[in-house]
């Protein structure tokens, strides 16, 4: 009797605790959480039966007597796979609200932070703005990158339940990827003020494409603080390699029997289980061999099946043959006189056809492959940009075989990434003749991807200017999308300006350099290409330094060209916080006075050697381009100029680039000038510049020659100036008019 008493209360425990005997769960640890399964390397209840910390989930109980899995502190977790490397959480919704008077009744806007082992997946989830007159934005923490979108509609909006996302009511983009972090903001333009009667309110929310249904999310719908959405969040093992892992036994992730996988989104390996094996890929033994004999059903023999480490046999019985895995078939004596006569007959085509029957088929084979990559990676795209108009630049560029890049690339080394971006990762390279290149691959085939590749190509090879980067040729042969650039050695501007402030001087002849050459590229690009063009990026980062230190404009991936007839592009909204256009922002109208605004933060950091975004001690975060706009407004531009400025070079040199950067991030595109006024005014004050050297060179030299005769001691005298340099085709004094009246401080 006591016995029966204490095998009940064991009973009782593990219902209660859900320890089991799963080979996906370390021993003795819980196996769910409510309807939650919880494998390993993910664990609840005590620390051991996770990994480590960062997959230690809590498992709380409700009033009602259910059970809730959760992420962090505010993120239910609703399903873990080990096979896709996701956890599927939900997150609040993003609302606010307004009253007629249109005062602000409520407002929620979501911030959410990651741990190092998650990354929100790019390509699981979608983020979705709805409402009448509602614009949200995504963010992540750092507010260095994100995207956004606006949702308009009237009173006599169609409001069907399935009502398509396509920006009448909502509207939909993709997130960065490798997003860590989101904040999510929301806001109306005019408070929602003239639909207000129909609903005042407006949601933003990220969830996963799979389990989105938009009658859910009808433009009717009253708002709740607890409303969430389904978030596909991606994790990783570890935040190494597979070669960096297997390095340190003592902490690589994947147990026996186990395969390394390096995930898509760059973050780390996962593990999973080799091919005929089973379990969990992280426990030390957690992959078992799969008998397959024990399943028929799934694992088909028609003879004697004889288990394998990682596979089976299947023999067909005595006097039958062939695969007894797909079936088994008998001898009889008229096959075996058929298969004689044919044999004797075969025998004599194949020595006939053989040799032509193989070069036919290795011909065929080759062919289709390079007919697959050329459609995956995006040639007949490329085909309709060539039919749509006057593309004859890309008949000129040069087509590499993959072999070439695979050698010039040592197959991709990791050690010769130059850069990565959200096109694709950039290669230093050699070519057989000694010539470096630069490559880029692209990271992901994907049809927005293909987009981007086959537009920078179309755009590249239309551009003959040498402040900008040349594309040499590229490949559609390879597994992935590949472009080959001229190499500029030196980096990117924003390194010689953030990163190196005591390692390299940044003279002011340089910056004065790189500013016209910039300008004067996108003025090619604005007015004097067979086809305007619009960077739509223009930033440092995309600003590149040759051995000479000269600029080169790079990533054209999300530039487009207009018809003669075109003023603006309407698109959605995507470019980098702290260079975008107001304007650009509010309207989705993208004009070539975005790309002079863009510019106008450029100039602002090599005055400054501030960064777009500026962060203070306290945290407070500020942009720069309307700091330097007060400043100027405020005659105080020198309380923010480089030291080094300020110390060597002539302030009314100084005062004159000011105003050019003034007028270019005027907030209506309108006042703001042209990149070819903009170019003219560089070079003459450039111009100016030189005069007044040589003009100082020159006094210097006579007093020198009077000083030698009054006073041996007097050649040992200096005086510090910016030295002289040459501007290609720079225009007199006389050519062009100042572009602003410059101030005096």
């Amino acid at each position: 009797m006591i016995l029966q008493r204490w095998v009940f209360l064991l009973m009782i425990v593990a219902a209660v605790t859900g320890a089991t005997a799963n080979p996906d769960v370390r021993d003795g640890c819980q196996e769910r959480c409510g309807d939650v399964i919880v494998p390993y390397p993910f664990g609840i209840g005590e620390r051991r039966c996770a990994m480590n910390e960062n997959f230690f989930l809590n498992c709380t109980s409700t009033d009602d007597g259910h059970h809730e899995l959760w992420l962090g502190e505010n993120m239910p977790a609703r399903n873990i796979s080990l096979l896709n490397g996701t956890i599927t959480v939900g997150i609040f919704t993003s609302f606010d609200c307004y009253e007629k008077s249109g005062r602000q009744s409520q407002l929620f806007n979501r911030s959410i932070s990651l741990g190092p082992a998650y990354t929100f997946s790019d390509s699981r989830n979608m983020f979705t703005a709805v409402g009448c007159d509602t614009i949200s934005v995504v963010t992540n923490k750092e507010e260095t990158s994100g995207v956004g979108c606006l949702s308009l509609c009237t009173v006599n909006a169609n409001m069907s339940k399935n009502n398509p996302c396509s920006g009448s009511g909502c509207c939909q983009t993709s997130i960065p990827k490798g997003l860590k972090s989101l904040n999510i903001t929301i806001g109306s333009n005019d408070n929602h003020m003239y639909v207000s009667e129909f609903n005042p309110c407006g949601f933003a929310f990220l969830e996963d494409k799979d389990s989105l249904d938009l009658s859910d999310w009808q433009l009717s719908r009253t708002p709740k603080h607890n409303d969430t959405s389904n978030v596909v969040i991606e994790w990783v093992a570890q935040t190494e390699t597979c070669e960096e892992a297997r390095a340190n036994k003592s902490s690589y992730a994947c147990g026996i029997n186990t395969n390394c996988n390096y995930s898509d989104n760059g973050q780390g390996y996962r593990c999973a289980c080799k091919k005929g094996f089973e379990g969990s890929p992280y426990l030390e033994k957690g992959c078992q061999d799969i008998d397959e004999c024990k399943d028929p059903k799934k694992y088909t023999c028609h003879g004697k099946c004889h288990n394998t480490i990682g596979d089976y046999e299947c023999k067909c019985p005595l006097g039958m043959g062939g695969d007894g895995k797909v079936g088994c078939r008998g001898f009889g004596i008229i096959t075996i006189i058929i298969s004689v006569v044919v044999g004797v007959v075969g025998v004599l085509l194949l020595l006939i056809g053989g040799w032509w029957l193989y070069r036919i088929m290795e011909k065929r084979k080759s062919n289709e492959l390079k007919q697959k990559f050329f459609r995956q990676n995006g040639g007949l795209l490329l085909q309709q940009q060539l039919s749509s108009g006057d593309q004859g630049g890309i008949s000129k560029t040069k087509l590499f075989s993959s072999e070439e890049l695979e050698t010039a690339t040592d197959s991709f080394n990791v050690n010769r990434i130059l850069g990565q971006g959200g096109q694709g990762t950039v290669y230093k390279g050699m070519l057989p003749d000694g010539v470096i290149v630069a490559v880029k691959r692209s990271t992901v085939v994907g049809e927005e991807n293909l987009e981007g590749f086959i537009n920078e190509v179309c755009i590249l090879s239309q551009i003959n200017q040498r402040n900008i980067v040349r594309l040499l040729g590229c490949c559609l042969e390879a597994e992935v999308p590949l472009l080959v650039y001229e190499f500029i050695p030196n980096g990117t501007l924003s390194e010689y300006l953030h990163r190196q402030n005591e390692e390299f001087p940044l003279s002011w002849e340089m910056r004065l350099q790189i500013a016209a050459e910039t300008a004067g590229a996108l003025c090619y690009l604005h007015s004097a290409a067979s086809i305007p063009i619009y960077h739509r990026d223009v930033k440092s980062t995309n600003i590149l330094l040759d051995h000479k230190y000269r600029a080169k404009i790079a990533d054209f991936g999300t530039s487009r060209s207009l018809s003669v007839d075109q003023t603006h592009l309407t698109t959605n909204v995507q470019g980098t916080f702290g260079y975008l256009d107001p304007e650009y922002f509010w309207s989705s109208q993208y004009t070539d006075k975005s790309d002079v605004y863009s510019f106008g933060v450029v100039l602002a950091e090599l005055l400054t050697r501030q960064k777009a975004i500026l962060t203070y001690q306290s945290q407070e975060r500020k942009n720069l381009a309307a700091h330097f706009v007060l400043l100027m407004e405020e005659n105080r531009i020198f309380d923010i100029v480089d030291a080094q400025i300020k110390e060597h070079c002539p302030k009314e040199d100084v005062i004159g680039v000011a105003n050019i950067a003034m007028r270019c991030l005027n907030l209506n595109g309108k006042k703001r000038p042209t990149m070819k006024q903009v170019t003219s005014e560089l070079e003459r004050i450039i111009q100016l510049s030189q005069k007044k050297d040589v003009q100082q060179n020159n006094e210097e030299a006579d007093q020198s020659i009077t000083a030698e005769v009054i006073s041996a001691w007097d050649d040992a005298s200096t005086s510090i100036t910016c030295s002289s340099f040459q501007v290609d085709q720079a225009l007199s004094s006389s050519d062009v008019e100042p572009l602003v009246p410059f101030k005096t401080w």
